[in-house]
């Protein structure tokens, strides 16, 4: 699995097709709850492909008032425990560490993707809370002093 930032539109539309399909499609996400303004000002996206170049996740950055937020991480049902979450991480994780050094790095995690986050260095911050009916935590990354 590989992952890339994403400069082409062609790879925008796989992109965002991708995340109809998981969450939209998948989990019953309103689509203009899906898709936001940040999709087309504000957000750098990645998308994830196999060995044969095929479209399978995709993931977003951006900057906020409380450091940088990823999201919209989905990969296709097909496509899991395959590596691409990891490979997504790993791409954007870079990308923000080399774009905003030192800055908080934090997520919404859905309930079932909190373990993949932890053991990628992220923790559990403050309660349980719903978004979209989907039971999520906030986790921020570890800092390492």
């Amino acid at each position: 699995m590989e992952a890339q930032r994403i400069t082409a539109p062609h790879d925008l539309e796989a992109a965002f097709a991708i995340r109809h399909n998981v969450f939209v499609e998948g989990q019953n996400v309103p689509a203009e709850a899906e898709h936001d303004a940040y999709d087309a000002d504000g957000a750098t996206h990645y998308l994830a492909r196999t060995a044969d170049g095929t479209p399978c996740g995709a993931a977003r950055w951006r900057k906020t008032d409380g450091g940088v937020k990823l999201e919209r991480f989905a990969v296709l049902t097909e496509y899991r425990n395959q590596q691409a979450g990891a490979a997504l991480l790993k791409q954007v994780l870079e990308d923000v560490d080399a774009t905003w050094p030192g800055a908080v790095v934090y997520l919404n995690a859905q309930l079932p993707a909190v373990r993949f986050y932890e053991r990628h260095g992220f923790e559990k911050v403050g309660e349980m809370f719903e978004e979209c009916d989907i039971q999520h935590y906030k986790m921020v990354r570890r800092t390492s002093n």
